[in-house]
């Protein structure tokens, strides 16, 4: 049987990746609302209350530690907050609230990673857990026991990118039932037969089993798609993302978003107009403008600004 500890608020812990870099492009304003949908620790939210004193701000957050957390390190800010326990796409699906700005902080948080008790991590040995939302759905090790091979082989392919999909697949299956996260990342690194590889084999591995059980390339697109369409005139939606498969929908979100690849009619010309401008074309990326921090290395930063105009924003992806 598979316990789950609650971390006390006050351990809680995770180090805000690109934050000077993040708060230059949202550049707060006074009396804007601002929607944090990624609170962790409360550090950016923090640093955008900072930013302006009559700016307001709502976090969000699916893990209960985060916002017990941030609930005692955002006090001192009174009414200028609201935090709400939630995942970002059900709260944007419902909402008809608009922001000047808007900021996805997407992945695993730092608290997750270095909680053994959260599984989520195969440096710490703990419960095979890995829901970012502990109080719901099934853990790794529950979803493990009921996923038939063909289903995890493409899992760990599509999630994971991993190029030997199959025989690791097959040598978790075979080793069921996984209780701990150290004996499947020993088990990983067996079955995969990688030597001298610069990162854990089983790396990939955990990153597919925790994006399926957590479902979040769903709920990234799902809430990038809200989000632009709750940005207020001007707003500006920022988004952190840390492996290729989220940066991808976020580039192809964004780049919509302002007019890049739009069907042309017979003349050439974007059949609708551009609903903005991204602010980094390229993004920024975390290894150059965050190199103090050793979790911002795989980090890109990528933002919108809607336009002055106030038409729906409508994206045909």
């Amino acid at each position: 049987m598979l316990f789950y500890t609650v971390v006390h608020p006050m351990s809680f812990h995770h180090i805000p990746v690109l934050l000077e870099e993040t708060i230059a492009t949202l550049n707060p304003q006074a009396s804007g609302l601002y929607l944090d949908c990624t609170l962790g620790g409360g550090g950016h939210s923090e640093a955008i209350l900072n930013a302006d004193s009559k700016c307001r701000l709502i976090g969000l957050d699916r893990d209960p530690d985060a916002i017990k957390a941030a609930t005692k390190r955002l006090k001192p800010y009174k009414e200028r907050v609201q935090l709400v326990h939630t995942t970002y796409a059900h709260y944007l699906s419902e909402t008809d609230t608009t922001f000047n700005g808007i900021l996805l902080d997407v992945g695993v948080s730092s608290h997750q990673l270095d909680t053994p008790q959260r599984g989520f991590s195969f440096q710490h040995d703990g419960p095979l857990d890995m829901r970012m939302n502990p109080e719901n759905g099934l853990s790794a090790s529950e979803w493990i026991d009921r996923i038939e091979l063909k289903k995890l082989t493409e899992i760990l392919f599509k999630f994971g990118e991993e190029p030997r999909a199959r025989q690791i697949a097959r040598a978790i299956i075979e080793g069921r039932p996984w209780q701990t996260t150290k004996a499947l990342a020993d088990c990983v690194a067996r079955a995969s037969g990688y030597k001298n590889s610069k990162t854990h084999p089983a790396t990939r591995t955990f990153q597919a089993i925790r994006i399926a059980i957590n479902n979040e390339l769903d709920e990234l697109l799902s809430g990038l798609t809200d989000a632009l369409k709750r940005l207020a005139p001007n707003g500006i939606l920022a988004v952190i993302s840390f492996h290729s498969l989220e940066d991808r929908i976020v580039k192809r979100m964004l780049r919509s978003a302002a007019g890049y690849n739009a069907p042309k009619d017979i003349y050439g010309h974007p059949v609708n107009p551009p609903y903005g401008t991204l602010i980094h074309r390229k993004g920024l990326d975390g290894a150059r403008y965050d190199s103090h921090n050793p979790r911002a290395r795989s980090a890109r930063l990528r933002a919108f600004q809607r336009s002055p105009l106030s038409s729906p924003i409508h994206l045909g992806v």
